[in-house]
């Protein structure tokens, strides 16, 4: 590969498993309820390094405030309008409520939880703006880079956007649902740009069989609707244990059709993604990558199998989501580099191998 297009790649690949890393992290906030660790965004109680104990955010006489800065009072947040040093009662001219929502808790484990998944998403976004910035000067050889590029900025925007919406509206279910997809559409735009980027040896380039490239499209639409089906079912756990039912063995039967819907469409799914692997397999075009997808189709199986009879374990949670979100960015992969294997038909390299006549 060129210089610049093995760069490139490689800050592909940084991006993607930077994407996986918020994906986790996002998880692991799910499943310890550390969303509202953070009430504000995209500070954490007005700070750029959230506090460590309840002190920092209790009034205090006598100490410097910034604007922005959030205390706890009387069960309320409330917000520093100005910079100030307080004196020996608090001055109600100097604050002002916090409008967005009343969740007013200090959980410090919480908020460091919290934090962290926000500091790997900013993380995210250096490579994604390196990628962008370098992708102009690839755009003569192919234009499609920058509008990857561009596409994976954009999208880390929105995503960022809808993790404000998230924090102010207090968890809403459908908000986190979105948030969910748009890291989803991030996968698919860096697994596309590796894909793009990677070398493709086209000594022998078979046939391409359109029925393989249709059953690999519907699997992963099938895996896509499965996603939403499970966030589903996780938003219907996080309000039966908000509604106080701390009993995990009774979570289970507090669910309604769409966890039978969910638990019945794997089926589907694991048909699709299986059949689409073994056949891609037999193609002999990849070999490590369909094996992959067929371990994560086992696995994500398994983990749902426990999350539904083991009484919705905590650790399972994650593992059940970032599996699937493997095994999305996996079959995306075959998918398109099967498409970019066999995109040079047999007669045009055939064309291309006979010398010309003299």
């Amino acid at each position: 590969m060129l210089r610049m297009q093995k760069i490139l790649y490689r800050l592909a690949v940084g991006a993607l498993v930077l994407v996986l890393l918020v994906m986790t992290a996002g998880s692991i906030v799910r499943m310890t309820g550390s969303g509202m660790g953070c009430p504000d965004w995209p500070r954490c109680f007005g700070y750029y390094i959230p506090p460590t104990s309840v002190e920092a955010l209790t009034w205090q006489p006598n100490r410097s405030f910034s604007k922005g800065n959030i205390i706890i009072q009387d069960e309320k947040l409330l917000v520093a309008n100005v910079d100030f040093i307080s004196s020996d009662t608090l001055n109600p001219s100097n604050w002002e409520p916090y409008t967005k929502h009343e969740y007013a808790h200090f959980n410090p484990l919480h908020t460091w939880i919290e934090f962290l998944n926000r500091l790997v998403g900013v993380l995210a976004g250096i490579p994604a703006l390196v990628l962008l910035v370098l992708s102009v000067f690839y755009f003569r050889r192919d234009w499609h880079i920058f509008a990857l590029a561009l596409a994976g900025i954009f999208l880390l925007g929105f995503a960022a956007w809808l993790g404000k919406l998230v924090v102010d509206g207090n968890l809403v279910p459908h908000s986190i649902t979105y948030h969910m997809y748009s890291a989803i559409a991030l996968v698919l735009v860096y697994v596309a740009m590796i894909v793009k980027l990677s070398p493709v040896d086209h000594t022998f380039t078979p046939m391409r069989n359109n029925r393989i490239v249709l059953i690999g499209a519907i699997s992963i639409f099938l895996l896509l609707i499965q996603i939403g089906l499970g966030t589903g079912v996780r938003e219907q756990i996080d309000t039966i244990s908000q509604s106080g039912i701390n009993d995990r063995s009774l979570w289970v039967q507090g669910l309604d059709m769409l966890f039978k819907v969910h638990r019945t469409f794997s089926l589907l799914v694991m048909a699709g993604l299986g059949l689409f692997a073994w056949l891609i397999i037999h193609t002999q075009t990849i070999s490590t990558w369909p094996r992959l997808i067929l371990a994560f189709v086992l696995l994500e199986v398994l983990a749902g199998v426990g999350l539904a009879y083991l009484d919705v374990p905590a650790t399972l949670q994650p593992v059940h989501l970032i599996l699937a979100a493997l095994n999305f960015a996996v079959a995306t992969y075959v998918l398109l580099y099967y498409i970019r294997y066999t995109g040079i038909s047999a007669s045009k390299y055939i064309k291309a191998s006979v010398p010309p006549a003299i």
